[in-house]
């Protein structure tokens, strides 16, 4: 057992939206997009996963198949009474909900990714590169890390840089999994992404029975964070209208 941290926002008649934060990030990174849904009138549910911000540590991360995080979320629905929810996932965040909403298809109303992905090959290894010489490099990248995870940066930063470098995660590929999902879904990423092309949208896209692709031009990988001008409408847009 773990203690999760998570917060409410907005009405608690609208109807809820659940936002899975990136891999190296907290529940802090949707400071762009809490006060927009709200304004729409959602209930939003933001919350730190197991090892992250004010959640309790964790000693490895468990990819590439999350298990003890997609059962994280069933518990926290479940704990909150939280039938049907609209989910939101960024990167990591974004696999995991592709993962719940296939376990639990009756559970998802609707589902939106961001720069998730399902599988790696060779053209994600120069952008994990990179990032990981920032970390090595950059004091201020440092201090962030450790002010998002309450000064356990180092830890958190190793636990994700490791858990992508393990054997087995190269031969993984969760497409298959995908024909489970049931709800309509919207696959976003920016063609600028740092750590893989659009081919993986429009791979993710193309496996799930419903879904939406959504290439924002020349945006990066934090699309919702550094670009939320061009996020926050189409998250909006089909959130009110999630029929494909």
């Amino acid at each position: 057992m773990h203690r999760l941290a998570y917060t409410f926002h907005g009405p608690p008649e609208g109807f809820p939206v659940v936002l899975l934060h990136h891999g190296l990030g907290s529940s802090s990174a949707w400071r762009a997009q809490v006060p927009a849904l709200v304004a729409a009138g959602f209930r939003v549910l933001t919350y730190d996963r197991w090892g992250y911000g004010a959640s309790e540590p964790r000693a490895r991360l468990h990819t590439p198949w999350f298990e003890p995080d997609v059962d994280d979320l069933h518990a926290l629905l479940d704990a909150l009474g939280l039938e049907r929810v609209a989910l939101v996932g960024h990167s990591d965040g974004g696999t995991i909900a592709l993962y719940f909403a296939a376990r639990y298809p009756a559970r998802v109303r609707a589902l939106v990714t961001v720069a998730a992905h399902v599988y790696v090959d060779p053209t994600m290894q120069p952008g994990m590169e990179a990032l990981r010489r920032t970390y090595e490099t950059s004091e201020a990248f440092r201090q962030a890390l450790d002010r998002t995870h309450g000064g356990r940066g180092a830890a958190v930063f190793e636990m994700w840089y490791h858990g992508w470098h393990r054997p087995g995660v190269l031969g993984w590929d969760a497409r298959p999994l995908l024909r489970q999902v049931e709800a309509p879904a919207l696959v976003v990423q920016g063609t600028a992404d740092e750590y893989a092309p659009p081919s993986h949208a429009e791979a993710i896209a193309a496996a799930l029975p419903a879904a939406r692709l959504a290439l924002v031009p020349d945006a990066p990988h934090m699309l919702p964070q550094e670009r939320p001008e061009a996020f926050n409408p189409l998250l909006l847009d089909f959130l009110g209208h999630p029929t494909i």
